[in-house]
């Protein structure tokens, strides 16, 4: 399992997360599996992502791809994003029993 962190600005919160939702099927297409979304709690304009992706490959291919790079202008995105590829090393979920 492969991760994919994105870190960016937007300029309207409830435009971009509109475009985001719109663009679901095209992301699964590219072989997204899951994703968490955050913002910050003082500035929701600030987006926080952590997709979810088969493999490194797949996860570039669309990060690099000239229609998300589209698709993020469209919502609004403000400036280039941060975007770092991780991979498991190590997950540990907890239970109020431990």
């Amino acid at each position: 399992m492969v991760h994919v962190l994105v870190r960016h600005k937007v300029a309207d919160y409830n435009q971009w997360k509109e475009a985001f939702d719109n663009h679901l099927s095209v992301r699964k297409r590219a072989g997204e599996t899951g994703f968490r979304l955050f913002h910050d709690a003082d500035d929701p304009r600030n987006i926080t992502l952590l997709l979810d992706w088969p493999t490194v490959e797949e996860a570039r291919r669309f990060m690099n791809s000239d229609e998300l790079r589209n698709a993020m202008t469209k919502a609004g995105v403000v400036g280039a994003p941060e975007i770092q590829y991780l991979e498991d090393a190590r997950s540990v979920h907890r239970t109020s029993a431990d």
